[in-house]
């Protein structure tokens, strides 16, 4: 009896110590606590954000990356596309030029980050706020003395009517409550430029070959043609006038041939 005793009290001490008891946790300060939670939290952020730039928007390169001396190159620029504006106002021989039409359709070919403000600040007073794009204005003195303020920046001529037609029949849209919309409906010409007696696309079309006295309410009611990148070869980036062999300036009537490459 005694002996079957001494093996029950050695087998429940041998559980007894063979169940270890349970450890508490270490304690960790609040401070750690936070600090790993915004770190976590910023590690998902910023894993959304590459997966945003792979699959969603273009992915940023490193020679995007502005450095220190990129800004002061792009000082510079914009300092020297001063002077040079200035210069091009008062030379004798870049006074404007004949007029040969009372329509002249300009377009903005050029010009990112080397302009200074004053002449974005013109190029924008003509509706030319991004490149590609192209504006009918009333061929006066004072348009070609703001046409030599942003030379390198846009070419210029006298468009035939079939190009007047093609542009506004293909690229030419209104502005409704912020949105742009095409000028697929009569009605929405009517409304706008009916007491006028612009009624129609037709009626739009010659008021601006023709320059005609309603001139400027048509232009306040068309938005700038957003016209298409021309091929490669077609514009070389070189910012000497035409008649010179570059891009920019006065193209007279050679004006259609670059229209119909970018309608």
């Amino acid at each position: 009896m005694a002996e079957e005793e001494a093996k029950a009290m050695t087998v429940e001490e041998t559980k007894a110590i063979s169940v270890e008891e349970p450890k508490g946790l270490d304690y960790i300060p609040e401070v750690i606590l936070k600090k790993r939670k915004n770190r976590d939290e910023l590690a998902f952020i910023r894993k959304k954000q590459l997966e945003l730039g792979n699959f969603g928007k273009k992915k940023k390169k490193v020679a995007d990356i502005k450095r220190p001396e990129d800004f002061v190159l792009e000082y510079r620029a914009k300092e020297v596309d001063l002077i040079r504006m200035k210069q091009r106002v008062k030379r004798p021989k870049s006074s404007p030029p004949p007029i040969n039409s009372n329509l002249v359709f300009i377009i903005r070919i050029q010009g990112k980050n080397d302009m200074h403000p004053k002449t974005k600040k013109v190029l924008n007073s003509m509706q030319l706020r991004s490149t590609f794009t192209g504006v009918f204005a009333r061929a006066t003195d004072g348009l070609f003395q703001k046409l030599l303020k942003v030379q390198p920046y846009v070419t210029y001529g006298y468009p035939s009517d079939k190009s007047v037609k093609d542009l506004i029949f293909k690229k030419g849209y209104t502005i409704i409550e912020g949105n742009p919309v095409p000028l697929t409906d009569n009605n929405i010409i009517e409304q706008a430029l009916g007491e006028h007696e612009i009624f129609c696309i037709e009626d739009l079309v010659n008021e601006i070959a023709r320059v005609g006295v309603h001139f400027r309410e048509v232009m306040r009611f068309l938005g700038p043609l957003k016209l298409n990148k021309p091929e490669a070869g077609v514009l070389h980036g070189k910012k000497q006038v035409f008649s010179e062999g570059g891009d920019t300036g006065n193209r007279e009537d050679k004006i259609n041939d670059l229209i119909i490459k970018m309608n």
